[in-house]
């Protein structure tokens, strides 16, 4: 059928070849634009997240070129062409196939990514669970993306003919070649076995809020040599994944997020304890920093000259924890400013006449 439109139309055989490319080539870039005004068309009226938004965001580029080269790869026997020419022209076809293709996967990984975050939501109050499956699918993601990278390369490879021979030759310094290898990646590979370890056994997550190196922070990124640590005056932490194997840290959020948070007050011996103890409770009435778990107000030390006064309270997130705090101490200290300003810590001076 194409040869007798060809004969028909009485075209030159390089202009056939010119043509059917350039029909082929557009036809798969309508294909593909048919294909996201669809797709969009469908999840106009979503305001939030859209799984066919993420399709066309995240499959969108590698989709402009499979498309258009895999109808090309189909016209290629259609072409009037030297066996020579279209051996190149069907080799180059091929590897442009396997890299779009390899490229296609990542985006379906990351279109899974996208969903997986979207069901769950680190936003919420509660949020352990999905701070789990994040830190792990987090570590899944980059593997799988590295894995399809290192097969696509592999497939470009494995079509040459020259490569095949090359690789079979080298295969007799494959042993020596490994030992030198495993030497020099001993430190990376460490690395990516403490990644798998942290992805899995989880002492650390995704929006884990930690204390390293008497930094308080939260964990903003987990990649397979290192860990982002995100300063609450935002700084950066980074330090490398081994650490979290090798080195002791807090973990405030390890089983939950609700915490309990100290404010620490020292008074004089004369403070009025009974009184301390209702404008505590007071405060703490219609506070919504408070979760109601925890409320204890304890005399924890005596010193020589001042005591020190406790105020124990829960709060659900690390950080109203320490809002509730700071609104204990600045309002305790106030109402003794303004009704027992005695209690306040004096130096006290006794002098005696001879």
């Amino acid at each position: 059928m194409p040869e007798d439109l060809q004969k028909s139309l009485r075209l030159p055989p390089f202009l056939w070849n010119i043509l059917l490319g350039c029909a082929a080539l557009l036809a798969g870039l309508i294909i593909k634009y048919l294909l996201a005004v669809f797709l969009k068309f469908t999840a106009r009226k979503v305001t939030d997240y859209s799984l066919v938004r993420s399709i066309v965001f995240r499959l969108g580029k590698p989709i402009n070129y499979f498309l258009p080269l895999l109808l090309f790869n189909m016209a290629l026997p259609l072409m009037e062409l030297p066996s020579r020419s279209l051996n190149f022209l069907s080799r180059v076809t091929e590897i442009g196939l396997i890299i779009t293709f390899g490229f296609t996967l990542t985006g379906l990984v990351k279109v899974f990514e996208d969903y997986m975050y979207h069901q769950y939501d680190l936003k919420k109050e509660d949020n352990l669970r999905e701070r789990k499956l994040r830190t792990q699918l987090q570590f899944v993601r980059k593997l799988a993306v590295s894995t399809i990278m290192v097969l696509t390369l592999c497939a470009v490879l494995l079509s040459f003919d020259n490569l095949r021979k090359i690789g079979a030759g080298l295969l007799t310094g494959v042993g020596v070649g490994g030992i030198i290898v495993g030497f020099a990646a001993q430190r990376s590979l460490g690395n990516f076995l403490a990644g798998m370890q942290i992805a899995f056994t989880q002492p650390i997550r995704i929006d884990d809020v930690l204390v390293v190196e008497g930094e308080w922070g939260r964990v903003e990124e987990i990649t397979l040599t290192y860990v982002v640590l995100g300063i609450w005056d935002q700084r950066k932490l980074i330090l490398p994944i081994n650490y979290f194997i090798e080195k002791p840290f807090q973990n405030w959020t390890r089983t939950g997020s609700a915490i309990l948070g100290t404010a620490f007050i020292y008074l004089d011996y004369t403070a009025p304890f009974d009184a301390l103890r209702l404008e505590f409770d007071r405060l703490l009435k219609d506070q919504p920093l408070w979760d109601g778990r925890v409320k204890v107000m304890q005399v924890t030390d005596i010193k020589e000259r001042v005591i020190e006064v406790r105020f124990l309270v829960s709060a659900n997130s690390s950080g109203k924890a320490f809002d509730l705090r700071c609104y204990i101490r600045e309002r305790m200290i106030s109402f003794i400013q303004q009704n027992h300003p005695y209690c306040l810590p004096k130096t006290q001076v006794e002098i005696k006449s001879s």
